[in-house]
């Protein structure tokens, strides 16, 4: 059987001495690095929500850049469309505006080519018909 003599008391103090100098020289300077351990986990973990909501708010601000550039770009594109509109009408209705004046043109110059032509034709109508008349009465005509 166990005895409980003097040697219990003595190796119940041995035991105490025994985890006072494991708390100061063991369990102390493990839980300050676990308690350490711990502290930098959970700034990195704000730090990673931190940026989380930093890229977040990146995103979004980025998505609203994109979608007012396509925005703007639209818009520039159809003023650009409505002034090529506006110029090629410009540029329609000047060369209509051309077209008619050289038609114009053109058909002053026919009409004066033609009033020529029938001068020159009546006058040489005239002659050729006093020249036939000569030949068929074989006299002169006048």
């Amino acid at each position: 059987m166990v005895e409980v003599n003097s040697t219990v008391w003595i190796q119940m103090a041995n035991f105490l001495v025994l985890i006072l100098i494991l708390n100061f020289l063991l369990f102390r300077p493990v839980l300050k690095i676990i308690e350490k351990r711990n502290k930098k986990i959970e700034e990195s973990q704000e730090e990673v929500t931190s940026l989380d909501e930093t890229i977040e708010r990146k995103i979004v601000q980025y998505e609203e850049k994109i979608r007012q550039a396509r925005a703007e770009a639209s818009v520039q594109r159809d003023a650009v469309k409505e002034e090529g509109t506006e110029q090629s009408k410009e540029i329609i209705g000047t060369v209509r505006d051309e077209i008619s004046k050289k038609l114009e043109g053109f058909k002053t110059q026919l009409q004066k080519e033609t009033d020529a032509a029938r001068v020159s034709l009546r006058e040489q109508t005239e002659m050729i018909a006093a020249e036939i008349s000569e030949k068929v009465l074989g006299r002169g005509v006048q």
